[in-house]
């Protein structure tokens, strides 16, 4: 059995119960540090933590509904390509279409 994991709301990528409180921080602040770098158009708004409702009277989370929100908050931060529409993070954006072709 796999250990349990949250997945970040800001990046996407999962983290053990214990160390999500200490990435969360650092993947924000992070995120400000790029998004601040990108030009103005592919600039995003600030992506706000999802909101759960705890299960039991002792606030305890459901952790399937947790991860499913905060994935789809980590894919709502990705911009589409003008050309082929896969979609990506901004600063691979910029990368893609370097390289993107019309068909």
């Amino acid at each position: 059995r796999r250990p349990l994991t949250v997945i970040c709301y800001i990046c996407g990528r999962e983290y053990g119960t214990k160390s999500i409180s200490i990435h969360e921080p650092q993947c924000l602040k992070k995120w400000h540090r790029e998004n601040n770098m990108l030009a103005k158009h592919l600039r995003r708004p600030e992506p706000k933590k999802p909101e759960v409702i705890s299960i039991q009277a002792k606030d305890f989370y459901d952790l399937d509904s947790l991860n499913e929100a905060a994935w789809i908050s980590a894919q709502n931060q990705l911009v589409p390509c003008d050309v082929c529409g896969r979609t990506f993070l901004p600063d691979r954006l910029i990368v893609h279409q370097r390289s993107c072709k019309p068909k």
